[in-house]
């Protein structure tokens, strides 16, 4: 992705979070097209697997939405996992992580 992409995504991803914990409507559908494009482009559209690994439910039970927010937020070392914190705020990141629990709807 170019440099301008990046900043054009990272404005986006920016603009519609409300004042608080909440998440407008809109962000929640920006958030949902990140959740199937960009992470499935890597664990795959349907969240089965790719280069990273499988992200439905039950290969996630015993893992919590804190673990998984944090692991979206900062990456894991040593794999092409990137950290995401640079375009996605905790809340946002939360958010991301409950879907993956109750798995993804496309």
């Amino acid at each position: 992705m170019t440099r301008l992409a990046w900043l054009a995504l990272s404005l986006m991803l920016s603009t519609a979070l409300v004042a608080g914990d909440g998440i407008t409507s809109d962000r929640e559908q920006e958030l949902h097209n990140l959740l199937i494009q960009d992470c499935g482009s890597c664990h795959g559209l349907q969240m089965k697997g790719g280069l990273g690994p499988a992200l439905l439910p039950q290969v996630l039970q015993g893992k919590n939405a804190d673990y998984l927010s944090s692991v979206i937020l900062h990456g894991r070392s040593g794999s092409a996992m990137p950290a995401w914190k640079g375009l996605l705020s905790p809340v946002e990141a939360r958010w991301i992580a409950e879907r993956l629990l109750q798995g993804v709807k496309q």
